[in-house]
């Protein structure tokens, strides 16, 4: 009986239990060099599942949602919408981590000199090329010269946009162009069912992903930290349940309702720190949330690249982490110069490898930080990374449903069911 239980238990519980094995076995494990050299290529290849996948079901859905769309005036109406919204709630992060940071100072409780330092090598390289590289070159990057060089890179933004050109140009043919529509819509049950298989493979890889972390840097990494690393989650947790429940609340939608339906996704996220973890599922289950697919395989790829709220609140609470350790007191007008930095460099980073570190070190010495100062917080960084990633995917769940209200095509119907399927599993399992 006992056993069949197990068996039963849903994705999200054997990934917690994934999860907490990893976090003993890093510990047991700590600095030993054939767990770590076991453990690594595990996760590796977990999240290289994921990357695979991502792409082909972006394009697939992208197509044939923009086809069944067809209306290029709507089209652009829905970007600039999505666009707006991405860039109100990134400021309103970046500004709530600023303000959390002002009244609790983190930093003021640290003896930078008794902090151990981790090697940040591997992000100062990134920082220095991506930091090379202005707005007028993310823009310009937007059109691919070559779509299938991008699809190689995993580029997002050029991907989107020959693929939204590419299913406006489907819907223009008309009927002659429903053979590709069929076409991408079977590629794209394909890819949702290669992603069902590769999601029972989920525990092991956070299992492997947790587990060589801890033997890395050890949970001792953690305690001169601890306060920093409370203050970024209780943020986080505010925005998610106080700004993003507000914004909601004003299209008619329950911001815990749409918690308990990504549950999974967002266990999945934080396990793994790896939106592209839960891109997939999200894309797959927002359409039978409600949200017409069109809108969906539209914001949810977007944002994945522009709305990354987590990490927004982390840079601006980092920022000021730091200056506070190292005594820099910035005025109100730094501050902002700090915000709006911030919010250009942030779009800029996505994709980038570490992308959130990576921001921070391209924006703390235009405060007076030392770059250096990135290595007191790198240890404790893949920590916060899973907590800022589970916001990313929140975010931009919730975006998709408000872009969706807003267009009048958001099906209630559709929400109320799949809602009452959800606690109807979630209670017989509990049973």
């Amino acid at each position: 009986m006992h056993q069949k239980r197990f068996l039963r238990l849903s994705l999200g519980w054997r990934i917690v239990i994934g999860l907490v094995l990893g976090l003993i076995v890093g510990a047991l494990t700590y600095q030993n060099k054939v767990a770590i050299a076991i453990l690594n290529p595990i996760g590796t290849i977990f999240i290289n599942l994921i990357k695979m996948i991502v792409l082909p079901i972006v394009v697939s859905c992208l197509v044939v949602g923009i086809a069944k769309m067809g209306d290029i005036k709507k089209l652009g109406r829905v970007g600039g919408k999505t666009l707006i919204y991405f860039e109100l709630m990134t400021t309103v992060a970046i500004a709530l981590g600023l303000v959390v940071g002002n009244l609790t100072k983190p930093g003021d409780a640290i003896n930078i000199q008794t902090l151990s330092k981790v090697s940040i090598s591997q992000y100062a390289a990134t920082a220095k090329t991506a930091s090379n590289h202005g707005l007028s070159d993310i823009i310009m990057n937007i059109v691919p010269t070559n779509f299938f060089e991008a699809l190689g890179k995993g580029d997002m933004i050029p991907v989107i946009f020959f693929t939204v050109m590419f299913g406006l140009g489907i819907a223009a043919i008309g009927k002659r162009g429903q053979i590709l529509t069929d076409f991408f819509e079977a590629a794209s049950e394909v890819m949702f069912k290669v992603t069902n298989w590769i999601m029972q493979l989920a525990p092991i890889g956070v299992f492997a992903l947790i587990g060589v972390t801890i033997a890395q840097f050890g949970l001792g990494a953690l305690k001169p930290l601890a306060l920093f690393l409370l203050i970024t989650y209780a943020t986080m947790i505010i925005f998610v349940v106080v700004v993003m429940g507000l914004v909601a609340r004003l299209f008619h939608l329950n911001i815990f309702d749409l918690l308990l339906v990504i549950k999974d996704e967002l266990i999945l996220a934080f396990s793994t720190a790896s939106s592209e973890a839960a891109l997939p599922k999200i894309m797959e289950k927002m359409p039978r949330y409600g949200v017409s697919q069109g809108i969906a395989s539209f914001v949810i790829p977007t944002g994945y690249t522009f709305n990354l709220d987590g990490s927004a609140i982390y840079q601006s609470l980092a920022a000021l982490f730091l200056a506070q350790a190292y005594h820099i007191h910035l005025s109100l007008g730094q501050q902002i110069t700090l915000l709006v930095v911030l919010m250009i460099t942030s779009k800029g980073m996505a994709g980038v490898p570490g992308a959130s570190f990576v921001v921070l070190l391209a924006t703390i010495t235009t405060i007076g930080v030392p770059a250096s100062g990135l290595a007191f917080i790198a240890g404790v960084d893949r920590l916060v990374d899973m907590g800022r990633t589970a916001v990313n995917v929140v975010g931009n769940s919730l975006a998709a449903l408000i872009i969706a209200k807003s267009e009048h095509e958001f099906d209630e119907d559709k929400q109320q069911n799949y809602l009452a399927e959800i606690k109807a599993a979630s209670a017989q399992k509990a049973n």
